[in-house]
């Protein structure tokens, strides 16, 4: 298995990626456990799980645990009928951390990232840069975790190289 940024090297430091990240796509209309609201994040069973859509979440844990997510959520449907599928290969993450982080993607993303409006524990469709993305945040450090579809990978490390330069 190969990332999509393999071979990229990431000149700023609080740019990095978090490649293979176990991703599956939940399609339901009622879950028996709760799940999280328009754009928050929650957590099943340790794994974090982010709202999409009215009927879709994406749930996220470690390298190589989507077959055990995919049987999880299955268990947990039993009869309802619902969707569940393994979309690890459709996306990398990078993460984007520290004192500029915000200030960088504000650069390119037509979100208000002002921690009042969106903190830790908020996620949301966005774009950056023109790239389609889901954007969440992570912490208060603040750290983010920017989810982008492998063919545009390479061109997002790129802009975010460029956009970070003015900080380091």
């Amino acid at each position: 298995m190969r990332s999509p940024l393999a071979g990229v090297t990431f000149t700023a430091p609080f740019v990095r990626e978090l490649p293979f990240l176990a991703m599956v796509n939940l399609r339901v209309g009622t879950f028996p456990h709760p799940l999280p609201g328009p754009n928050r994040v929650g957590t099943l069973d340790g794994r974090d799980v982010l709202w999409l859509g009215p009927d879709e979440w994406l749930v996220v844990g470690p390298p190589g645990d989507a077959p055990a997510i995919e049987t999880l959520l299955h268990q947990a449907l039993g009869d309802t009928h619902g969707s569940v599928v393994d979309v690890s290969a459709n996306r990398t993450t990078l993460a984007v951390s520290g004192p500029h982080a915000r200030d960088t993607l504000a650069k390119g993303c037509p979100l208000d990232l002002h921690p009042s409006v969106f903190g830790p524990g908020h996620c949301a469709q966005t774009l950056l840069a023109r790239a389609q993305v889901v954007l969440r945040q992570v912490d208060a450090d603040p750290t983010y975790h920017v989810l982008v579809r492998g063919s545009f990978a390479p061109y997002l490390a790129e802009w975010l190289a460029d956009a970070t330069r003015e900080f380091w």
